[in-house]
């Protein structure tokens, strides 16, 4: 196949004299190629189709595949051609599909993503929108596993947005989150908009959970969950969920512990977020400014009474980490799992072992802190149990360039290892004097005149 820019340059090389075969030399084609081209037989940037398509026969399968799934995988088609017989590459299907026009419009999943979206008002103060991000790969010291999981309010009128890390999307999580958020936020809307996640509703049914129903309660809020496959009805916390994690998380160094995480995210919304600017009616302004004018309630004087529990590992020092403070309990369970249990609006926690055994309770510190909350009676448990440990070890632990030279039990057993080695030494040379020496018979065989 010739390109149209060599096609120009043939014809003008044909023009000034050129004879085909200096042609085909100079552009390294064949001279029936350069001939054709021309002549005009042949189009410049057009493959001349073979004589028998290899694709033909299988047009009807595929367009019935597809019409049957228009979403089937092109590469899963590949693989049922070629048990039919198909031997040309995946590539070549490819092609054919897209030239032949055979992969037919979806249009249920059309009327989602062309349809028509009416402009959805949103008074001031009468919507909150909340919604779960999965954010991949934190930092190892969290011990969350391979993914947590940031809760977003969203104001639907001033778009001011908060966030609460967690490192699961149970209950009991999603009501401390809620509780944290409404008060960030600076208040309760009249009204909760969710998605149809499990925590709220039926994903079925879409109605209230009754679990949820009481949080609704405590709150003063009715509760919306959007109907099935409507997410631009939650636009508004949509948009947060994309920010927060390509401009909050994406950056977030390795260094940073969970506390100081969520400390950084509520940053972020202060100093980044919150400076937006919008166009009201009244002229532009920034986001804070906005929600600052919005009628909220004020939240209840405590939160919904839940409890959040959490798996910890006891330090050496016997403390264990909560909400960027430490918390004693006995020196027995050093580098043993507990767990912690906080009820949201107590003021304390509870730390039980691995069979539920409650065997300390903390009042709690503020959050991040860095206090050590430490029961007289754990500090002089593990003064005791460390003397206790010391005194018991056998000797002092041994420096890195201390210098230990072979003991007496050494000694003897390097004695018998030399004598070993003596007495082996003196039978292999006994061994070498028994030899009888060549000269002996090389004299007797010079005095011999005759063979024996």
């Amino acid at each position: 196949m010739v390109t149209r820019e060599e096609d120009v340059e043939v014809h003008a090389l044909h023009k000034r004299g050129w004879t085909i075969s200096a042609i085909a030399r100079h552009t390294g084609h064949d001279r029936k190629t350069i001939r054709a081209y021309i002549n005009g037989d042949r189009v410049p940037g057009e493959r001349k189709k073979p004589a028998v398509d290899p694709f033909e026969p299988f047009v009807a399968y595929v367009r019935a595949r597809l019409v049957e799934d228009p979403h089937l995988w092109s590469r899963t088609l590949c693989d049922e051609l070629e048990d039919l017989g198909y031997t040309q590459s995946y590539q070549t299907l490819t092609r054919q599909i897209r030239q032949r026009g055979l992969r037919p419009r979806c249009e249920e999943c059309a009327q989602v993503t062309e349809r028509a979206n009416a402009v959805i008002d949103h008074p001031p103060g009468e919507e909150t929108q909340w919604d779960w991000v999965e954010l991949p790969n934190p930092p190892a010291q969290w011990g969350w596993g391979a993914t947590v999981f940031l809760l977003v309010g969203s104001l639907a009128h001033s778009g001011r947005w908060r966030g609460s890390l967690a490192p699961d999307m149970t209950r009991p999580q999603v009501i401390a989150g809620l509780d944290r958020i409404t008060r960030r936020l600076g208040g309760v809307t009249k009204k909760w908009r969710f998605d149809r996640m499990a925590t709220v509703c039926h994903p079925s049914t879409g109605a209230l959970t009754a679990e949820f129903a009481g949080v609704a309660k405590h709150y003063g809020v009715s509760v919306a969950v959007c109907p099935p496959r409507r997410g631009n009805r939650k636009g508004v916390v949509e948009k947060a969920n994309h920010t927060a994690a390509q401009r909050w998380w994406r950056t977030l160094p390795d260094e940073m512990s969970a506390i100081e995480a969520q400390a950084s995210c509520d940053t972020f919304c202060r100093t980044r977020s919150d400076v937006r600017m919008r166009r009201t009616k009244d002229g532009r302004a920034n986001v804070a400014t906005v929600a600052a004018r919005e009628p909220l309630s004020a939240p209840p004087a405590a939160p919904y009474s839940a409890t959040v529990t959490e798996t910890r590992t006891v330090s050496r020092q016997a403390l264990v980490a909560w909400r960027g403070n430490q918390y004693s309990v006995p020196p027995e369970l050093v580098m043993s799992e507990v767990t912690v249990s906080e009820r949201l609006g107590d003021g304390h926690i509870d730390i039980a072992t691995e069979s539920g055994i409650v065997i300390a309770r903390h009042r709690l510190a503020p959050a991040g802190a860095g206090a050590q909350v430490r029961d007289h009676g754990h500090v002089l448990a593990l003064d005791t149990f460390a003397k206790a440990a010391t005194a018991s070890a056998t000797g002092r632990p041994h420096r890195r360039k201390e210098r230990i030279p072979p003991g007496q039990t050494a000694r003897d057993a390097a004695e018998v290892l030399r004598h070993n080695n003596t007495t082996n030494t003196t039978t292999d040379d006994s061994a070498e004097t028994s030899v009888i020496d060549l000269s002996v018979y090389e004299r007797a065989a010079q005095n011999r005149t005759s063979l024996p």
